[in-house]
């Protein structure tokens, strides 16, 4: 999210009580942890890593019927960090996603919307023209949109499923 947001991240280490040094240290020792052969993989690395989620429900996303878990996020108390886990153990997809029963934000244009402050799914709902289109890398989601009153093309990009920032669509 630095890359998109590095002022976000320098606020977000503040209110966690951390600096750019214990961050850092976090993340070589999580990228340690995921990339050794004896780290559990799918669903088990999470369940290792975070515990037992808050939240577990069914999901059916196209003819694949799955499971989504979701742990809370500390720096965003109504947001969930989700996994959905297809039968047999496998992670396919994981990102920030609202918390079961919160509306979200009111999202009415795209130039509107708020930084680390919606997700892909409010935005896909949000404006009739929405259509997923694919990330730019692993963590990465984008959302192709138009205005609802000028008609201007807009790409909604997103990291681990949360606002980043808009862009003109290249027509």
């Amino acid at each position: 999210m630095a890359d998109h947001r590095p002022e976000l991240v320098d606020d977000a280490l503040r209110t966690l009580g951390v600096d750019h040094t214990e961050l850092r240290e976090a993340h070589k020792r999580w990228q340690s942890r995921v990339h050794s052969r004896t780290f559990p993989r799918g669903e088990m690395r999470y369940l290792t890593s975070l515990g037992r989620p808050e939240y577990e429900v069914r999901r059916q996303v196209g003819d694949l019927a799955c499971r989504a878990l979701l742990w809370p996020v500390p720096l965003w108390p109504t947001l969930r960090f989700e996994i959905l886990v297809a039968p047999g153990g496998a992670v396919w997809n994981e990102w920030l996603v609202r918390q079961p029963g919160d509306p979200g934000p009111r999202l009415d244009s795209p130039g509107q919307l708020p930084p680390w402050g919606c997700t892909v799914e409010e935005v896909l709902r949000a404006f009739p023209s929405a259509v997923p289109m694919v990330g730019d890398a692993p963590t990465r989601a984008r959302v192709g949109l138009t205005d609802p009153g000028g008609g201007q093309g807009f790409v909604a990009h997103f990291t681990w499923g949360l606002f980043q920032y808009v862009a003109p669509h290249p027509s």
